[in-house]
C-alpha cells in the first residue's frame, strides 16, 4: 500500500516513518511535510536511504499541493501528524494554529473525498479534554470525556477532531482518531520539556520550571505510540476514537530531577519561572478501549524510557546542536538542491 505520513519530519511523525519502514517493508512510505521550524530533514536521513521512502515538501493547508500529492502518489492511507503543537507559541500567535490544525485537516479530508481513501487517521492529543484535578488520582480521560480545551492549541486540535468525525458521518470518509498523552523519546524538538532539560543540564544552564512544577503528565514512549497507531490502522473501527496512554504519570518537577540525577547534575540548576497562562494541572488517559478492543499494550515504563531517551541525546549531539544553531534549516537544501 501507499501510506502518506503528514508531518513526518517532526518528532512523532519521524518516529512513525521509521516504525512503518521497519514493520511494513513492502509498503511505500510517503512523508509530506512543510518543514516549518519543527520539521527537520536530518531526522529522516536514514529513511531517505530506503527505496520505499519518498519525501514530498508541502503544506497540508495548500489545497493545490495536497491534490497534486494525491494524484501523483495515489495514497491508500493518510496518517495526519502535521500540526502546530507548542502551547506557548499558540498563546502568542493563535492564527497559524487554526490554519494548519483545522483548515489543513479540512483540505486533507476534502482530498480523501475527491480521490478516495482506505483510511484517514487523525493523530490528536489528550489536551482536547482539558485537565483533571491534582487531588483526584482516580479520575482519567476516556473517549466519552467532554472536550474542554484550555489553549488555542488544544482548541484547534479539538476543532480538527470534530471535523474528522463530521466528515465520517456526513460524507462516509473512513476515519479514525487517536488521542495520546505526552510523548517522549528520540528526535524530540529541543523546545519541549524533556529534551530542553537534558540539553540545558548538559550545558550546566538553568532548567526553567513553570510554577512549582507540580503539574502532572502521563508520559508515553514514542515507539509505544507508533505501535498503537499501526494497530488502529489494522484493526480500528471506522468512526471511532481511541485514547493512547502509558500509565506513567509524573510531576514535571520529578521529571526534571530524574534527568538531573541521570546526568549527575545538581538540582541547584532548577529555576522556577512564572507559570504558563491557563496551565493544565493534570493529564491522565484511560487506554482501556484500545487495550481490550485492539490488544495494544504500552511496553516501556517511564524509568526505562527516560534512560533510553537521555542515552539517545548523548549519542546524537550533532542532531540537536544543529537545531540550536539553526543549521538544521539548511539541511533540506543540502539534501535536495543538487538532485
Amino acid at each position: 500500500m501507499n501510506i502518506v505520513i503528514t508531518g513526518g519530519a517532526g518528532f512523532i511523525g519521524g518516529n512513525f516513518v521509521y516504525y512503518m519502514l521497519k514493520t511494513r517493508p513492502a509498503d511505500k512510505i510517503i512523508c509530506y511535510d512543510a518543514l516549518t521550524y519543527a520539521g527537520n530533514m536530518a531526522t529522516l536521513k536514514e529513511a531517505a536511504e530506503n527505496k520505499n521512502f519518498v519525501f514530498v515538501r508541502g503544506d497540508i493547508a495548500d489545497r493545490e499541493a495536497v491534490y497534486r500529492l494525491f494524484e501523483e502518489e495515489k495514497p491508500d492511507i493518510i496518517v495526519n501528524f502535521a500540526a502546530e503543537s507548542h502551547v506557548d507559541r499558540s498563546i502568542e500567535n493563535p492564527e497559524i494554529f487554526l490554519r494548519t490544525n483545522i483548515l489543513g485537516t479540512q483540505v486533507l479530508l476534502d482530498a480523501c473525498r475527491k480521490y478516495g481513501i482506505k483510511r484517514y487517521h487523525q493523530v490528536s492529543t489528550d489536551e482536547v479534554y482539558g485537565d483533571l484535578p491534582l487531588d483526584r488520582p482516580d479520575m482519567f480521560f476516556t473517549e466519552k470525556t467532554n472536550l474542554h480545551t484550555s489553549s488555542p492549541y488544544s482548541a484547534s486540535k479539538a476543532g480538527a477532531d470534530l471535523l474528522v468525525s463530521a466528515y465520517h458521518r456526513t460524507y462516509g470518509v473512513p476515519t479514525t482518531i487517536s488521542r495520546c498523552s505526552n510523548n517522549y523519546g528520540p528526535y524530540h524538538f529541543p523546545e519541549k520539556l524533556i529534551p530542553l532539560m537534558i540539553i540545558n543540564a548538559l550545558h550546566d544552564k538553568k532548567l526553567p520550571v513553570y510554577g512549582e512544577g507540580l503539574n502532572v503528565r502521563d508520559w508515553l514512549y514514542v515507539e509505544d505510540h507508533c505501535a498503537a497507531i499501526s494497530m488502529i490502522l489494522q484493526k480500528g473501527k471506522e468512526g471511532e476514537v481511541y485514547n493512547v496512554g502509558g500509565h506513567n504519570e509524573q510531576r514535571n518537577i520529578d521529571v526534571v530531577k530524574i534527568i538531573l540525577k541521570e546526568l549527575n547534575r545538581s538540582e541547584t540548576l532548577i529555576e522556577h519561572v512564572t507559570d504558563r497562562k491557563g496551565h493544565d494541572r493534570r493529564y491522565a488517559i484511560d487506554p482501556t478501549k484500545i487495550m481490550t478492543e485492539l490488544g495494544w499494550q504500552p511496553t516501556t515504563k517511564f524509568a526505562d524510557g527516560i534512560k533510553l531517551t537521555i542515552k539517545w541525546y548523548l549519542e546524537h549531539k550533532s542532531w540537536w546542536e544543529d537545531i540550536i544553531s539553526g543549521e538544521y534549516r539548511d539541511y533540506y537544501a543540502k539534501m535536495y538542491d543538487n538532485r
